[in-house]
């Protein structure tokens, strides 16, 4: 627990507890009956019931809807699964802004819906938990279904056998087993629907405004320190019970599980049900998921003479439409992303790898209150963690200020929840008794780690890789406050070319989020044709 301790103290907490004090001190002395009167306000109490209760529809929504993902993903065989499996996960790095531009151009007006049907949606909360979908929906196929995949399907059969019936056998053998991978799914998306920033601004307008939102309007356009350090500490104060919820309700239902080779559990469909089934999921995949990015690829292409490659060109040039924006040619910005987004996989792999083995010993309430706080980085404001970083990081011996690691340090952040909730169930459903055999054959507890945990959590490791990898090519709340105008990351980019107006600057970040979507779909492609040893069953 040292490596991931230290790295939370001084990355996370250390910058956030710094920006908040700034926020309740006046004068030198803490001023905490600001905390009450903000949380009076009733423009305040407004903002709280609509983040709490979006959130909680938009993770209903995304389980309903994502769940049968999972199961295709883990149980079927189909022609281009592993593309299709890379495919749905880019949405999930897509910077904020352009995914809010891309769901105005379908449900806005002069929208697609609105050409067809007349029907306009933004400005509503429908579009805001249609995004979220959109956002969330490789969350639960990637986090369910890895674990499902592993799930030994003789154990249902057997119970069908003795007379169960499918939902019976389902609901007794396989949901059980399940139960912990679901709710670590559903609480990322709750997380991340509850911290919602760019989706809501854009799609909601005004009318609506989450916690980050809030957070960002009090201090970036109201510059009311105060008032946002209050809404920081709500928040804090939130995810931290959600988390403990959390933490007690999977700790009572995890157990050891059988888990077999992802290979011995997928097949073709079989019968009109199952490719019903596999038809409704790519039909879900197709209008939830390729259709908006199908819009920012278009969009990447139209210029004001046709269709054309001058929106890519332009990007090789940092005059033009951008000279006042970037100091290097926006494309820069693909290698500066890539670059980032490795060094942050790893520093989340090292971290979020020690982590999940401390958890999986159990040992004390110490390791099952850490095992809450690594999941804070995923609730607390980006604006707060950005801030956090300017302010805090630039004295001896830790001035990063002008270090190109403070990028992927904070990008490391957002990854290594993922990777901890990735591996935690995997390594927790692994048999002690394999441990315990290994020792008394004479193995060191490091030796009995690498022969025994590592060869059966392969795969979730490589799971954990490809959403740390993800989401570090997305970070953009802390990261805009922290990248040099130089050295400038794909979703930066992005966003300082939207801020300008101008057709050649809207081009240009509609074809640099094409690259973005490409990059990732490259990159996950290249990770799920990665196979784990044929290991068997265990």
């Amino acid at each position: 627990m040292a490596v991931p301790v230290a790295f939370f103290t001084v990355f996370f907490a250390y910058p956030v507890t710094a920006i908040v004090g700034r926020g309740l001190k006046a004068g030198g002395d803490w001023q905490f009956g600001r905390i009450g009167e903000v949380l009076a306000r009733p423009d305040i109490l407004d903002v709280l019931w609509f983040t709490t209760w979006q959130a909680l529809a938009s993770t209903a929504f995304t389980l309903l809807i994502a769940l049968p993902g999972a199961y295709v993903f883990a149980r079927f065989d189909f022609p281009g699964k592993q593309v299709l499996r890379a495919v749905v996960t880019v949405p999930f790095v897509l910077p904020t802004v352009v995914v809010g531009t891309a769901f105005l151009a379908l449900l806005g007006r002069g929208g697609l819906l609105d050409e067809l049907w007349g029907i306009r949606l933004d400005t509503t909360v429908w579009a805001i938990l249609l995004a979220h979908v959109f956002f969330n929906y490789a969350v639960v196929v990637r986090t369910v279904g890895g674990l499902w995949s592993q799930l030994d399907p003789r154990q249902e059969e057997a119970a069908r056998v003795l007379g169960a019936g499918r939902f019976a056998a389902f609901r007794r053998v396989t949901l059980p087993a399940l139960t912990p991978a679901v709710v670590a799914a559903a609480l990322m998306v709750f997380l991340f629907t509850f911290t919602s920033f760019g989706v809501v601004q854009i799609l909601g307008g005004p009318a609506y405004s989450t916690l980050e939102v809030e957070i960002y309007r009090q201090t970036a356009q109201l510059l009311d320190l105060p008032t946002a350090a209050v809404l920081t500490l709500v928040q804090f104060a939130a995810v931290g019970a959600i988390l403990a919820v959390h933490a007690a309700t999977v700790r009572r239902r995890e157990r050891a599980l059988k888990l077999v080779d992802p290979a011995r559990t997928s097949r073709r469909p079989r019968g009109p049900g199952q490719w019903a089934l596999l038809g409704g999921v790519l039909l879900t995949a197709l209008l939830l998921i390729l259709l908006p990015l199908g819009v920012l690829v278009e969009r990447s292409f139209d210029g004001s003479g046709g269709y054309g490659f001058g929106y890519y060109r332009a990007l090789q040039s940092a005059g033009s439409g951008s000279s006042s924006t970037f100091l290097v040619p926006p494309l820069e910005a693909v290698g500066n992303s890539l670059r980032y987004a490795l060094v942050a996989t790893l520093i989340a792999l090292v971290v979020g790898g020690l982590a999940a083995a401390a958890l999986t010993r159990r040992a004390g309430r110490l390791v099952r209150g850490f095992d809450a706080l690594l999941m804070l980085p995923l609730g607390v404001s980006a604006v707060t963690v950005g801030f956090g970083f300017l302010i805090t990081l630039d004295q001896p011996p830790l001035d990063l200020r002008t270090s190109w690691i403070l990028v992927p340090l904070a990008q490391a952040l957002v990854g290594v929840p993922f990777v901890v909730r990735t591996m935690l169930p995997v390594l927790r459903a692994v048999d002690d008794r394999l441990r315990e055999a290994a020792a008394v054959l004479g193995a060191s507890p490091l030796r009995a780690w690498r022969e025994v945990d590592l060869p059966l959590v392969r795969r979730a490791v490589l799971v954990a890789a490809g959403f740390a990898f993800a989401v570090s090519l997305g970070e953009f709340g802390a990261t805009v406050f922290i990248a040099r105008p130089d050295n400038p990351t794909l979703p930066v980019a992005v966003a300082r070319l939207l801020g300008r107006s101008g057709e050649l600057n809207y081009g240009q970040a509609m074809a640099l989020s094409t690259i973005l979507m490409l990059v990732c779909a490259v990159s996950l492609l290249l990770l799920e044709r990665i196979r784990t040893d044929r290991s068997g069953e265990f």
